[in-house]
């Protein structure tokens, strides 16, 4: 069996046995050093070169964040764990930026010690392997992009309104029924549900990815892409809140450059906000579908939405889609499309049992009941978006200086 190397670093020894106590019996895990303190870590971590390094964060010479820095650097095929008794937000994002893979706050189980490790390793394993095995694709190089392929953006800027459920079941009825690529990008980095509404188990998530190398190839983005039985591919939101501050605009525009390279459609689920991240997106957008549902509240959004998006240029794109719609309560539609001067291009019916079903069991509807009457309307507003793919081309990039200008950035 192949063992994961671990090398341990904490100032007090107690915590250091207590730790190999914990992994003694994880056959595949082997603690192969430990220091105590941040000097002596670099060095072992040097000569012994372990697949992961459990560091913890105050030690009197060198505090572990400066440590993991010059491990980072001068290692980079071992990945690094934080360990601390702060949970704090600051302390993760210094983590995250020195270059650590996770951070595990004190106490912690042993089976949770055990995950921790096997995932970041596996990752760097992944890395290791496509390094050797793939040759390098520069950004610049030309792919094989068509006219027709599309991005695809999901937006609300209220939540509760169904935008990750509609993402979610379109995205899966496009890679069923159009045979042709489809991926599915979960761009609300502090509490994407996209992996657990379609029940998959993550290898990494778009913030490992983008910490990987300091040029996106092609063949670094698919390898982070998990695979849906429909055939859709998916790239994973961060597991935790605080990975997201290592995402930026830019990394998110070079993903989504070389997914429309290689990917006939890339739906995009989008956290509720007016960012510079979410505008950005919608730029690059071929088509906005706005989300919303009959309640006041709702519709305030979504009025101020269109009306932030005509201002910014990006209207021609949107399409307005209407959920969980019933006639037993909310606005009426003649009155919806008379406050929001446009009429919805889709209508989604309400049906709280097949949706929560659905979301329960990490089975979008669109494949348990495909013939039901929200069946049915996914796959006529699924139907347009394809229509319009094969009688439109792909919009020109309006400058950011736009953006930048509206909401002051």
């Amino acid at each position: 069996m192949s063992q994961t190397s671990v090398l341990v670093v904490d100032d007090i020894a107690n915590v250091r046995e207590d730790i190999k106590r914990f992994l003694y019996f994880e056959e595949d895990i082997a603690v192969v050093g430990e220091a105590g303190g941040g000097h002596e870590a670099i060095q072992l971590a040097e000569d012994l070169k372990p697949d992961v390094v459990l560091m913890d964060v105050n030690m009197p010479d060198m505090d572990g964040i400066t440590a993991s820095e010059a491990i980072a650097g001068k290692i980079p095929d071992t990945a690094v764990v934080i360990i601390s008794i702060q949970g704090e937000p600051e302390y993760l994002r210094k983590a995250m930026a020195a270059g650590a893979r996770d951070y595990l706050v004190k106490p912690f189980s042993s089976s949770e010690l055990a995950d921790t490790i096997r995932r970041v390793s596996k990752l760097y394993k992944m890395r290791a392997t496509r390094a050797a095995a793939v040759p390098p694709v520069a950004l610049t190089e030309p792919g094989p992009a068509a006219p027709e392929n599309k991005i695809i953006v999901v937006f609300s800027s209220k939540g509760g309104v169904g935008k990750t459920v509609v993402s979610c079941n379109l995205a899966v009825w496009m890679a069923q029924e159009s045979r042709k690529k489809v991926a599915l990008v979960d761009l609300d980095l502090q509490s994407g549900d996209v992996a657990l509404m379609l029940n998959l188990s993550s290898k990494g998530s778009i913030a490992e990815l983008v910490q990987e190398e300091d040029h996106m190839e092609y063949s670094l983005v698919n390898s982070y892409m998990v695979p849906h039985m429909s055939g859709l591919k998916v790239l994973p939101a961060p597991v935790r809140p605080e990975q997201a501050e290592v995402v930026t605009t830019s990394h998110v525009e070079a993903i989504l450059t070389l997914l429309k390279e290689h990917y006939d459609y890339i739906i995009v689920d989008t956290s509720p906000l007016f960012n510079d991240l979410n505008l950005g997106v919608m730029e690059m957008a071929d088509d906005i579908i706005l989300t919303f549902t009959r309640g006041l509240p709702a519709m305030k959004h979504t009025r101020t939405a269109l009306d932030v998006l005509d201002t910014l240029d990006l209207s021609k794109k949107v399409k307005l889609l209407l959920n969980q719609s019933t006639l037993d309560y909310g606005v009426k539609i003649s009155d919806l499309e008379k406050s929001l001067s446009a009429s919805p291009a889709g209508i989604l019916p309400y049906d709280e049992k097949i949706v929560l079903s659905s979301i329960n069991k990490g089975r979008p509807f669109i494949m348990t009941h495909v013939n039901s009457k929200i069946g049915q309307a996914i796959r006529n507003f699924a139907g347009q978006l394809a229509l319009a793919a094969a009688n439109t081309g792909p919009e020109k990039k309006k400058k950011k200086s736009i953006i930048g200008k509206f909401f002051c950035f």
